[in-house]
């Protein structure tokens, strides 16, 4: 059965990237603060960069912001992914940065608004009301769900580093009893709810260590590597810390550092590029 993320490896495959291209309209960007100029934005930038773009990802808030207009906005602009995704041959994933979270009935609505009212083929979800919060998203076979792990942001150990000792079965066989941090407990569970192919994980670039600890405990997962460039994260290091044994298993995601270039097609491109030359190494290393 076709899942979000074989539609996501062969996205991978067609454009030879790693690269997710954020899609955040903030208003000090815009020609004018309205949803119509949020609009022209994310289009200026989809036409750039779609050939090389393994994924897009709008962010909901910078399109909340300008109430139903920007609600409209983002449609079309999920909408015009389509569309530059039937002219290259190639699906470009969209991923809805909306971080939503809440009980099972709630969600189920979220799920919807997602899915079925914007077309959204995956959605970044908190993971703390349980699995059963992330059932309803989990439903839709053909779409996928990013669970927040160990995030970017510089606060983000305030919870997420705090420590525990997992159950011996959780924690696995052989492996004794010892004390991890909770994003290595959510990494496992998120291993263990991942029996459709559907389910990723949010780490930061920004925590190399982080990452190499998510990756031991969720090796076969994917994840959403947000905090290259602006937020301080280095690729290579990111890259070597995350990527799967197969090359795969990451999305780089890059926002101002696309949208903020003077040239954002070349900036693209060189970005692709860059990370290629990364994998090829590695994977020379590993021969």
């Amino acid at each position: 059965m076709e899942t979000f993320f074989t539609f996501l490896e062969k996205r991978v495959d067609d454009c030879s990237s790693l690269l997710c291209v954020g899609l955040d309209p903030h208003v000090s960007e815009l020609a004018s603060p309205s949803a119509a100029s949020a609009l022209d934005f994310c289009l200026t930038l989809i036409k750039a960069t779609a050939p090389y773009a393994a994924a897009f990802k709008p962010n909901a808030a910078f399109f909340e912001v300008f109430g139903a207009e920007g609600w409209t906005a983002l449609k079309q602009v999920i909408e015009a992914i389509g569309e530059e995704s039937k002219r290259l041959g190639s699906m470009i994933p969209v991923v809805l940065d909306a971080k939503r979270g809440d009980i099972a009935s709630t969600a189920e609505a979220y799920a919807r608004s997602a899915f079925e009212t914007l077309g959204a083929h995956c959605i970044t979800l908190s993971p703390y009301l349980g699995k059963d919060s992330i059932d309803p998203f989990l439903k839709y076979p053909e779409r996928g769900v990013f669970l927040l792990c160990k995030t970017s942001n510089a606060g983000s150990g305030d919870l997420q580093d705090l420590t525990l000792t997992p159950t011996p079965l959780l924690l696995g066989e052989g492996q004794g009893v010892r004390e991890i941090y909770l994003y290595e407990h959510v990494a496992r569970l998120a291993q263990t709810w991942n029996t459709k192919n559907n389910i990723g994980l949010v780490v930061g670039a920004t925590h190399v260590e982080a990452l190499k600890r998510v990756r031991a405990a969720a090796p076969d997962l994917w994840f959403l590597a947000p905090g290259v460039g602006a937020q301080g994260g280095e690729l290579e290091a990111a890259l070597r810390a995350g990527l799967r044994r197969d090359g795969r298993g990451m999305l780089i995601s890059i926002s101002r550092g696309i949208s903020r270039a003077k040239n954002p097609k070349l900036a693209v491109a060189e970005m692709r590029d860059e990370m290629a030359y990364i994998r090829n190494r590695m994977r020379e290393h590993n021969d």
